[in-house]
């Protein structure tokens, strides 16, 4: 169900909505590190001082990092066509969410971000744009593409650029989910390697959770679509389904949601569809439940907890929630904080395990992922990411 779409009742009328008070004039301003308070401080600041900076950057192109903001700051692209549960509202309609993940940004990783959304829907002119814009950043987050223009847009900017490209829709919410995922195997004496997954939903979320899930080693997953299950034999597959049917389902299974869920241990949601609840009680025993549309999940938490160990939402009104804000900020921290080249699934898959090691001795049904608001969570994810970097050779310093 899409989001219902409120206006303010008027501009000179009181009381507004308190989500227009508080957006009113935006929620970012730009603001100076550096003093200005006379011509000494006006000719370092700008001409003539500015004049050595620049032409030393000229000679060694590599010293803008250290001389600019470039390697602490993300662009945060979009073009408008998935934002939320309102679909394609278009670039200026985004910007309150574009400017609301800038300063999650800054609030949760210390990383400065711009919001720049963009008046096309052309994957080619988004990522010509993208790569004309890239001198000015570390790094590129897109957000809020819809699928399937969202995979080949990221591949493209990635092969040509030399900055991490990372799609939150995509690989934010698949770290979260595998950091809950580990922590409620733990709870139940599992490992990823004893369960076989099942998830609703194969767009940029859904596919990107199912490539996680196997690189981590789980058991098995399948993915499904509105035809049911993706997999090898099908005709009607695109090339990012083909790909991922490659490598899921080694069991081998077909049919639909329902058909495969008997006998799953792992739900996960990213449909916005809705499951019966006779197809969650032939799941196994012990089974997790991560229902994660919004505002309505695809199995409601009454029902998911009369059969399943651990349940998962992506609401912030029940416990559990996967929030994709527990990655983002420090897999770009830390890849910024090496100049990394590239986010690899190594470095993702070490995201998720730091994410998970906080729980700790704290873990039970109603928390197997951290709060967003413990201050652990972004410094352990950018050191686990920034590791990972120089592990996999994508680090620069």
């Amino acid at each position: 169900m899409a989001a219902e779409i409120i206006s303010p009742r008027s501009i000179d009328q009181e009381p507004l909505d308190p989500a227009f008070a508080l957006h009113r004039g935006g929620k970012m301003e730009i603001r100076a590190t550096v003093p200005v308070r006379d011509a000494d401080d006006l000719s370092l600041a700008y001409t003539p001082g500015v004049a050595r900076v620049c032409t030393a950057i000229a000679e060694q192109p590599d010293l803008v990092n250290d001389y600019t903001w470039k390697s602490k700051v993300v662009a945060v692209v979009t073009d408008g066509t998935a934002v939320l549960g309102l679909g394609d509202i278009g670039p200026e309609a985004s910007l309150p969410v574009m400017e609301g993940k800038a300063i999650l940004f800054k609030q949760f990783g210390g990383v400065d971000a711009v919001p720049i959304a963009l008046a096309t829907k052309d994957t080619d002119e988004i990522v010509e744009t993208v790569i004309r814009l890239a001198p000015s950043f570390g790094g590129v987050n897109l957000e809020d593409i819809s699928a399937p223009r969202c995979f080949e847009i990221e591949r493209r900017l990635q092969e040509a650029l030399d900055i991490p490209i990372f799609h939150d829709d995509q690989h934010g919410t698949a770290v979260v989910t595998l950091a809950a995922l580990r922590n409620a195997a733990r709870l139940t004496g599992r490992t990823l390697a004893d369960l076989r997954a099942v998830i609703s939903g194969a767009g940029a979320a859904g596919i990107a959770i199912a490539k996680i899930l196997v690189g981590a080693g789980i058991g098995d997953v399948s993915l499904c679509d509105r035809q049911g299950v993706v997999h090898v034999g099908r005709t009607d597959l695109t090339d990012v389904k083909r790909e991922i049917a490659e490598l899921t389902n080694r069991g081998g299974l077909t049919g639909s949601l329902a058909d495969v869920l008997e006998g799953a241990d792992v739900f996960i949601g990213v449909s916005g569809g809705t499951v019966p609840e006779e197809a969650v009680a032939k799941m196994a025993k012990d089974c997790f439940v991560f229902a994660m549309a919004n505002p309505n999940p695809e199995v409601h938490p009454d029902v998911a907890h009369k059969y399943a160990a651990v349940v998962a939402t992506g609401r912030s009104d029940y416990p559990n929630q996967i929030n994709n804000v527990l990655a983002f900020p420090g897999i770009f921290a830390g890849a910024l904080q090496v100049r990394a080249s590239r986010i690899t699934e190594g470095m993702k898959i070490a995201a998720a395990d730091a994410l998970a090691a906080l729980v700790g001795d704290e873990l039970s049904a109603a928390k197997v992922i951290p709060s967003p608001f413990d201050e652990r969570v972004a410094p352990a994810v950018t050191k686990a990411v920034a590791e990972a970097a120089r592990a996999e050779g994508v680090a620069r310093i």
